[in-house]
Formats: structure tokens, C-alpha cells, sequence
């Protein structure tokens, strides 16, 4: 698996990422591409072996006050924008960034771009529980959603437990203030709607607390 890494991103950057990523490569036997300023990578990777470990230089840097929603289209030679191109391009499997969230996800959605039919990306967390891990999205990619979109992150959740943690079938559930379906406002109504009517395996409403106690695989 090769995995690109915004280098730039994130605080105590490059000197945090790179160790990161050299952590990343000696562990789980990744290849990593580092994406930023070149020479600033270089002088990070001093006396470090280079196996599996490559460099793109990106001389513009995203920070956290460019504004989210234009810094992609404005900083095209910057570490995310280049690294987020070739994400597209199929230079490598996946790409990290610790840096701009919002640039991030707006780059992510104009340059590598949704899965066709879904309205809006979202920010999976993978949570512990007191029984197995769960998918808890969104994670703040949206200050406001549809119940379409909520349905569209219950399959979306489904999928990546099944494929990536191996859940068979995974259990998903909305969360809301109370178990019973008459819960909730108009959105969490119409959502528990769609929910209910859609083909992964939806199992109501689940109050938050009981997250993190094996209530469910994916929590909406």
C-alpha cells in the first residue's frame, strides 16, 4: 500500500509528520510518499534510512487561516492540493493530512471527488467500546445535514465497517434522544424514514451514551 502524506500540514510541521511517517513505515511496512517543501523534508530525514520513503516537492503551504473553501484553488502547488492530485491520479491508495480540515475536505471534494450518488462527504472516527470498535460520522465535515444525507453516511459507515474492520453485518443507528422511533424533530424523523427503508441494517435510534457500549457498529 502506498500512502501519500501531506508533510506541511498540521502543528510542528514537517518535523512531527515525517516522524510520523517513518514510525508509520518501520511499523506497518507502508510505502509513504511526503508531499511539501523539499528541502525541509530533506533536513527532517537526516541520518534516517530512506527505504519506502519518498519525497514531492510542494513549495506552497495551506495554513489555518486561508480560507477553507478557496485555499485549494488558490495554493494549486501547495502539499494538500499536490497530494490530493495525485490521490485522483492514482498514485497512491490514500492520503493523509493533519492539516486544514475544511481545505481538506473541499479539496477532496473538487479535485479526488464523491462517491457518484452521494450528496456529501463526511468525517468517519473509528470510536472504542467496551465490545469492538464503531464508526461514529459525521465527524464535523457538515454544520448542517439533510436526511438524505444521514442515510447516505449510514451506507456509507455499513460499507467501511464491512470492508475495512470486517463486520460482517454491521449494525447502524441514528443518534437521537431517546430509543423509541417517535424521537426527535422533523430531521431525525425523516431520516429514521429512510433509514428504516434502506438496505444496510438499520436498528433505530440510539441514545449517545450507549455508543461506547456496544449499542451498534456505525452511529449517524
Amino acid at each position: 500500500m502506498k500512502i501519500i502524506v501531506d508533510a506541511m500540514g498540521g502543528d510542528n510541521a514537517p518535523e512531527a509528520i515525517v516522524k510520523g511517517a517513518v514510525l508509520a513505515r518501520d511499523r506497518l511496512g507502508v510505502e509513504l510518499c511526503l508531499v511539501g517543501r523539499k528541502d525541509d523534508i530533506e533536513r527532517c530525514l537526516e541520518g534516517v534510512d530512506r527505504k519506502g520513503l519518498n519525497i514531492v516537492d510542494a513549495p506552497e503551504v495551506i495554513t489555518m487561516h486561508d480560507d477553507p473553501s478557496t485555499a485549494v484553488r488558490r495554493k494549486k502547488n501547495s502539499s494538500m492540493a499536490v497530494g490530493l492530485t495525485m490521490l485522483k491520479n492514482g498514485e497512491g491508495d490514500a492520503m493523509v493530512s493533519a492539516g486544514s480540515t475544511g481545505a481538506l475536505l473541499t479539496g477532496a471534494t473538487l479535485l479526488v471527488k464523491r462517491i457518484r450518488g452521494v450528496r456529501r462527504a463526511a468525517i468517519a472516527s473509528v470510536l472504542p467500546s467496551n465490545e469492538a470498535p464503531f464508526l461514529l460520522m459525521d465527524c464535523g465535515a457538515n454544520v448542517e445535514c439533510t436526511a438524505q444525507m444521514l442515510d447516505q453516511f449510514g451506507a456509507m459507515g455499513s460499507f467501511y465497517m464491512q470492508k475495512v474492520l470486517g463486520v460482517e453485518q454491521p449494525r447502524v443507528g441514528l443518534a437521537n434522544i431517546g430509543t423509541e422511533k417517535t424521537k426527535g424533530g422533523p430531521l431525525q424523523l425523516e431520516a429514521y424514514g429512510l433509514m428504516e427503508a434502506s438496505s444496510y441494517h438499520f436498528i433505530g435510534n440510539v441514545e449517545a451514551r450507549d455508543g461506547p457500549f456496544g449499542a451498534c457498529d456505525v452511529l449517524v
